[in-house]
């Protein structure tokens, strides 16, 4: 069974003790927390006592000890102003409580985030993990900050009730516990249907932010590809299951309240009752039964309050898992010490065999022995594994057998920083972070001078462009600040200001025009010189000067060579590539 079902069976209290871990970093405010509500809770109970003795003095008829019944009523002024500055502060340490909870359980997702394996990003939406990060983190805070303003009191206002009806009347105090479960079984009944609702809630929000955000983010491809009606009906459906999931959620935990409401009243009821006939025998007076009918109400007062809440409770429990399922995800494998110093660039392949998928095949076999200095490209159809092969090279992926070495070192005993720094990527897909250009582009180098950085604009091409944008290199950028290929250009601008000892480049130049590109070329030459680099090219043109191509297909090399070699043999390579030089005639 695996990781994702087993974590479906897990219940709302398992859920609770992961977020009290949590919790528990901030026990001395937890503490603190705890002391003013029991103050507090205490204060309160205390005054109906008080009432109670006001009452008795109250004889009879013109038998009233007007001083005595002052002087309670001032000192229930004193307890209720007392109370309430105590449950002022509780509240605050709760809200500092609970925000920095929050605060810590987002920070460690992102972080584990960074660590996890791009396998798990690969099978998660981005609008569902951000919904999970963002939107159920806030759910969760809501839900935490009215479960710590109701748990601290309402466990202390149970007790202590608990404690001043025994000093009144015992009788009436074990017929009020007894009747108590009748509430936990009414309430756990409920909530255990509520919070699947919840959950199932939950998910299809995540889904459905994983939809906005893939349509938004692609929104001229949907207009192009007249996709608008069916994205829309997509919608449509999860939108429909989010209202039943949550109508069906609010309902089963609607009913919490007054059903635990019903039989609270049944308890109050029964306590009334039983004290009407205790007074006539004297085992009680008139002022405790309205001293223990006060607690009786107060005892059950945590209870409704609760249940009152259980929607956010078990709405917040729910998105909690879907936190706790990002956190409990295995990260990558174990990094190792080992570094790389004085990198001359020789890579050794031995047998590798990688697959995505247990039943689907794609690397068997692969060998490759790349020199210092070499420049190896690889080409073939699309699908065959080449950028499978630079995500093992960078480690992006483990081998599932064999090895890949970078002189003579695995790097699977290598750090995955140590290994990265020691390559230099420009992808098809290019990233540009908020920011201004010479943070985007100082990435790899952030105390390069500007001359450096300058310099190595000029060198991609990208400076002609970022001199006319409105503050130069401190211009900052937006999504839509820069054409496709100017950010393209931007990203080769940062390899070229590293220089590191071993380049990779996957179509680093499908997005630029045929002019620039051919002036990059140049750019690139001269950085290549001296340094072991993998092209992955599908313009076979641009890879004509390559010491060695290797021709892949299904996951092997089936060719090997320079083009004049590749060319002779007559083979795979010589009809791919002059394939891209066919004239149709019409």
């Amino acid at each position: 069974m695996n990781r994702d079902s087993n974590r479906q069976k897990n219940t709302s209290m398992e859920i609770l003790w992961k977020v009290l871990r949590f919790i528990g970093r901030y026990r001395f405010l937890l503490i603190l927390s705890i002391l003013l509500a029991s103050a507090s809770v205490i204060l309160q109970l205390y005054v109906p006592i008080l009432f109670g003795d006001a009452i008795d003095e109250i004889i009879g008829e013109g038998r009233v000890n007007f001083q005595r019944m002052w002087y309670y009523l001032r000192r229930i002024l004193v307890m209720v102003l007392l109370s309430g500055v105590a449950t002022w502060i509780m509240n605050i340490i709760n809200n500092r409580v609970t925000y920095r909870t929050v605060q810590d359980i987002r920070a460690k997702a992102v972080r584990h985030i960074q660590v996890l394996p791009l396998s798990y990003l690969d099978r998660h939406s981005t609008g569902d993990i951000i919904s999970r990060v963002i939107a159920d983190t806030d759910i969760l805070s809501d839900g935490l900050l009215l479960g710590f303003t109701q748990l601290f009191s309402g466990i202390v206002t149970i007790i202590g009730t608990l404690i001043f009806m025994l000093s009144k009347n015992i009788w009436i105090t074990l017929l009020v516990i007894v009747l108590t479960p009748l509430s936990f079984f009414v309430a756990k009944f409920i909530s255990s249907r509520s919070f699947q609702m919840f959950r199932k809630q939950s998910d299809a929000r995540g889904r459905q932010t994983a939809l906005i955000e893939e349509m938004i983010g692609n929104q001229k491809v949907v207009q192009a590809f007249g996709y608008e009606e069916k994205s829309s009906e997509k919608f449509a459906q999860i939108n429909s299951e989010l209202k039943e999931y949550s109508q069906k959620a609010v309902f089963f935990s609607s009913l919490t309240n007054p059903s635990t409401r019903f039989v609270n009243n049944v308890i109050y009821a029964a306590v009334a009752l039983a004290g009407a006939f205790l007074i006539p025998g004297g085992h009680l007076t008139v002022g405790g039964l309205s001293v223990l009918l006060s607690y009786a109400n107060q005892y059950m007062k945590p209870f409704n309050d609760i249940s009152s809440v259980v929607t956010e409770l078990q709405n917040a429990l729910a998105c909690a898992a879907r936190i706790f399922s990002l956190l409990e995800e295995e990260p990558e494998t174990a990094d190792s010490s080992g570094t790389l110093s004085n990198v001359k660039g020789k890579v050794d392949i031995q047998n590798v065999c990688f697959r995505y998928s247990p039943e689907k095949k794609l690397i068997e076999n692969f060998n490759l022995h790349a020199d210092p200095g070499k420049r190896i490209a690889i080409v073939g159809p699309t699908g065959c594994g080449k950028t499978t092969f630079i995500n093992l090279l960078m480690r992006f992926y483990d081998v599932n057998s064999g090895t890949i070495s970078i002189d003579g070192q695995p790097v699977m005993g290598l750090s995955r920083h140590s290994l990265r720094k020691s390559f230099g990527m420009v992808l098809q897909d290019t990233w540009i972070k908020n920011g201004t250009v010479r943070e985007n582009i100082c990435i790899g180098k952030p105390d390069a001078s500007e001359e450096e950085i300058i310099e190595a604009a000029r060198k991609s091409h990208s400076w002609e462009f970022i001199r006319r944008l409105p503050r130069g290199l401190d211009t900052v950028l937006r999504e839509d600040s820069l054409s496709q290929g100017q950010k393209q250009l931007l990203c080769i601008t940062r390899v070229m200001l590293c220089l590191p000892p071993m380049l990779i480049l996957d179509e680093a130049t499908s997005s630029i025009d045929t002019r620039t590109e051919m002036m990059i070329q140049e750019a690139f030459n001269q950085m290549m010189e001296g340094r072991t680099s993998f092209i992955v090219a599908h313009r076979l043109s641009t890879i004509r000067n390559a010491d060695e191509i290797l021709v892949m297909k299904e996951g092997s090399i089936i060719e090997q060579g320079t083009h004049e070699e590749l060319m002779k043999k007559g083979g795979f390579y010589k009809n791919l590539y002059n394939s891209q030089f066919v004239k149709v005639s019409d």
